[in-house]
């Protein structure tokens, strides 16, 4: 092989590797391959204003944000308190949104039928079309809900994705920023550990 060819060959192959990355759906790929091999773990650091119940305002810090499920109906903070909340910040287009959502689909799956937790999976460009067709060609079965006021900054205020945990008083008791793999053991424990309190 000449010298000619292999410089050919190898700008071939350079081009369709940054192709692949580039492209969302391959991107999310090669991130959810990572995260199975341990890459990409969240931090779940108990939040200390959730450790200490005498900061809480009376209704709940955050008891003035809704948001509206893909039935349109609305579902306030306020009439969650008493239950874990899992609320997941996204969008379609996010290729690190996009990997991490089969993970969050197997904490759903664990957790869906307990009546002491409830799932926001909260789609932010408010696109229920697009939400919908990638749960669909993704086989997820996660509820997708869209802001239907103000995201306090407490919970989203930068990249996405961005998930936050509430207690069952309506606080955070953990935040985390960038893709995870919600399916380990340990986000099991740490939600477990919420709903017992």
């Amino acid at each position: 092989m000449s010298p000619k060819t292999k410089k050919i060959i190898g700008n071939v192959v350079f081009v369709l590797l940054i192709g692949l990355l580039i492209w969302p759906t391959s991107r999310s790929y090669f991130l959810q391959f990572l995260m199975k091999i341990g890459f990409f773990k969240p931090k779940l650091e108990l939040n200390s204003a959730s450790k200490d119940s005498d900061k809480v305002a009376p209704g709940g810090v955050f008891s003035h944000v809704s948001f509206v499920n893909s039935l349109g109906e609305t579902v306030k903070v306020a009439d969650l308190k008493g239950k874990v909340v899992f609320i997941n910040f996204w969008a379609t287009w996010c290729a690190p949104c996009r990997a991490e959502m089969p993970s969050i689909n197997v904490l759903y799956d664990r957790y869906k039928d307990n009546p002491n937790m409830v799932f926001l999976i909260v789609e932010i460009e408010g696109s229920k079309a697009k939400a919908e067709a990638f749960m669909k060609e993704q086989q997820l079965a996660l509820p997708i809900s869209f802001p239907n006021s103000d995201i306090p900054k407490e919970w989203l205020s930068g990249p996405i994705p961005s998930t936050v945990i509430l207690d069952k008083a309506g606080k955070v008791a953990t935040r985390h920023e960038g893709m995870a793999d919600y399916s380990s053991p340990d986000v099991g424990k740490f939600i477990q550990d919420l709903i017992n309190k």
